[in-house]
């Protein structure tokens, strides 16, 4: 196939063929989920949700893993300070997260497995790797891997051991033989939850992070897979200490093409909640319609960082109008798209370089102008079409023009009686803010001798 994607692993972009002909395994790391979603994690999600589309679209068979973390020291944290158990907000949370994410398009993925059931397995590969001499049993009472025991420790983050150099990351009495090394099983405190702690061999406890993605990726996908993604920030220690885990227990490579996406950037810095600067996808969806969210996320390539302000998502917003606009003015035949076609070869070309959103962007508005000049029902339907294969396009032109505005004609003819007020009293700054405004939210004023008309920005 003439796919290519870039392979953190490697640093390179490489032809993907899957292990399988035919059909692809592929696990992303999902959300711990002891608040609502922001819209970093939504960055996340809708980049492995155009991936896994765009697989698909290719003909192939996809077996999609997108874990949940339900069980972490800030779900405990959380549950104990409102005052209920670990599962009661766990599953409200997950409620959320799939309201949230199904409202953006966000399909879901073939298998959702939740870190709480599968410990068992995660006790099997903590006791592979005590066996093969790359756990052992701390005085705290933890089990922690010996990082320095496995060759190839840092191939995925480019970090050799000494640049790592992590001892002044961790408590002089954490019971870890060496500062690199990380924990595969923590011993329960007393002052935990008992719906915190499951018994094992080594005590009550609970499992550390990065073994519940090694086992629950083994258990669902095998011992190798076709591909491992999830956000940059995982990159290092997550995925390199799933890395470690999974190749030791089962002396196997655990994907063969590892993806990460970009971070969301406000101001400069990464969007984070404990930076504090983070903005849920519900705060989000309350000033922004699903689809121009979508929009701003999908046309910015999945490995760049996103920039968000509304200044982005009001542009956002105008874009998908313009688009919206030529589907409004032609209305669309349903077409097969006909990948030998020029402007869906140029769409398939950019897909299929390392999923090129921006560059199969372009193809879609200079499509548009196509259909806006030729006045074509199949140029309208072949952009629904190649649109449909982001999630994009597919709703009413005519409903989402109009609700694009915000305002219905009650609302802009009140705005335009005061602006003339404004205008009257010679108070010049206030009409043209109301007319600004108005802009903003997709309604061109023109003001002529017999009165003020309006139009919907095309």
């Amino acid at each position: 196939m003439s796919l290519r994607i870039y392979n953190t692993l490697s640093r390179a972009v490489e032809d993907f063929s899957p292990l399988v002909p035919g059909q692809v395994r592929m696990y992303v790391c999902g959300m711990t989920i002891y608040d609502l979603c922001h819209i970093g994690h939504a960055r996340m999600m809708m980049a492995f949700d155009v991936v896994q589309r765009w697989l698909k679209i290719s003909g192939l068979r996809v077996t999609y893993v997108r874990n949940i973390t339900d069980i972490d020291d800030k779900i405990i944290k959380r549950a104990v300070e409102r005052g209920i158990t670990i599962r009661t907000l766990t599953d409200e949370m997950i409620v959320a997260m799939h309201r949230d994410i199904g409202a953006l398009g966000i399909e879901s993925p073939t298998l959702e497995p939740r870190a709480t059931e599968y410990v068992p397995q995660m006790l099997g590969m903590i006791a592979t790797l005590e066996k093969k001499g790359l756990a052992y049993r701390a005085g705290n009472g933890d089990v922690n891997y010996a990082v320095r025991k496995f060759v190839g420790y840092g191939k995925l983050s480019g970090k050799s051991l000494d640049e790592l150099r992590a001892g002044e990351r961790v408590a002089v009495h954490d019971g870890k033989d060496d500062p690199l090394d990380f924990v595969l099983w923590k011993s329960a405190k007393a002052d935990e939850p008992d719906d915190a702690k499951w018994d094992s061999r080594y005590g009550k406890g609970r499992p550390g992070w990065h073994i519940e993605c090694s086992a629950m990726s083994c258990q669902t996908l095998g011992e190798t897979f076709d591909i491992h993604g999830g956000g940059a920030d995982l990159q290092f220690p997550h995925h390199e200490n799933e890395i470690a885990q999974s190749e030791a227990a089962n002396g196997k490579p655990l994907a063969r093409f590892w993806m990460h996406n970009g971070f969301v950037r406000v101001d400069n810095e990464k969007m984070s909640k404990s930076l504090g600067n983070f903005f849920t996808i519900q705060e989000v969806l309350a000033k922004y319609d699903p689809e121009t969210v979508r929009f701003f996320i999908v046309r910015a390539h999945y490995r760049s960082p996103l920039n968000y302000s509304d200044a982005h998502l009001d542009d956002a917003r105008n874009s998908l109008k313009r688009l919206y606009t030529a589907l409004a003015l032609v209305p669309p035949d349903q077409v097969e798209i006909d990948w030998a076609q020029p402007f869906a070869a140029r769409f398939k070309a950019a897909m299929d370089d390392d999923f090129g959103t921006p560059e199969a962007m372009a193809v879609l508005f200079e499509l548009a102008g196509e259909v806006n000049k030729r006045k074509s029902a199949a140029l309208a339907g072949l952009l629904k079409a190649l649109a449909g294969c982001l999630g994009l396009l597919q709703n009413d032109p005519a409903a989402f023009l109009q609700a694009g505005a915000g305002l219905d004609e009650a609302a802009i003819d009140a705005l335009i009686t005061q602006r003339a007020i404004a205008k009257a009293a010679k108070n010049f700054a206030e009409a043209d803010r109301i007319r600004q405004d108005m802009l903003a939210r997709g309604i061109v004023l023109k003001d002529a001798a017999g009165g003020t008309t309006w139009e919907v920005q095309s």
